[in-house]
């Protein structure tokens, strides 16, 4: 996995700029065994990639993930936040409510702050398909999740240093 990444990283072409980022990570105490793999996940790909400023915050549970990043983002040099979370469908409707509110929360942040803030919420059907995206054979989401993070950064960097004038390839 780590050259696997390895090739990854050298395909973004991480710069010393991006090296200097501070990430923040919110971290969903329910369902903690789950949720600490995926942190662990994402911990080593952001220190992998280069980056040592990661600021780690815990919470009750998946639906304090948004005011948590929010409080990141205000109070916290953080230039990314990474919400990481495991919601599993239970028998009543409260796994759709709080899937949605989360969801529909972490999206308003990214564009009110104009930084990353990435989804790491795993939304399954049971535990055995939270263990498979979280370390298991499906891999680890919440190493796919820094790695959203790191390529939003340094896409933030590319435009913010050409001004806008570079295109993007759309």
């Amino acid at each position: 996995m780590a050259s696997q990444l390895n090739q990854e990283f050298s395909a973004l072409n991480i710069s010393d700029v991006l090296k200097k980022k501070h990430v923040g990570i919110v971290v969903s105490e329910w369902n903690k065994e789950i949720t600490n793999a995926l942190l662990q996940g994402a911990e080593s790909t952001l220190k992998e990639a280069g980056i040592e400023n990661i600021n780690i915050k815990w919470v009750p549970g998946s639906f304090e993930l948004p005011l948590a990043a929010q409080y990141l983002l205000e109070y916290a040099k953080v230039d990314a936040v990474i919400a990481i979370g495991c919601l599993i469908k239970g028998e009543t409707p409260h796994f759709h409510y709080i899937s949605e509110a989360v969801t529909q929360s972490l999206s308003r942040l990214n564009l009110q702050y104009i930084r990353p803030v990435v989804y790491g919420v795993l939304t399954v059907e049971n535990l055995e398909q939270a263990e498979e995206r979280a370390g298991g054979k499906l891999g680890n989401k919440g190493s796919e999740a820094a790695t959203v993070a790191i390529k939003m950064m340094q896409l933030k960097e590319e435009i913010h240093n050409n001004n806008g004038r570079k295109k993007l390839g759309f």
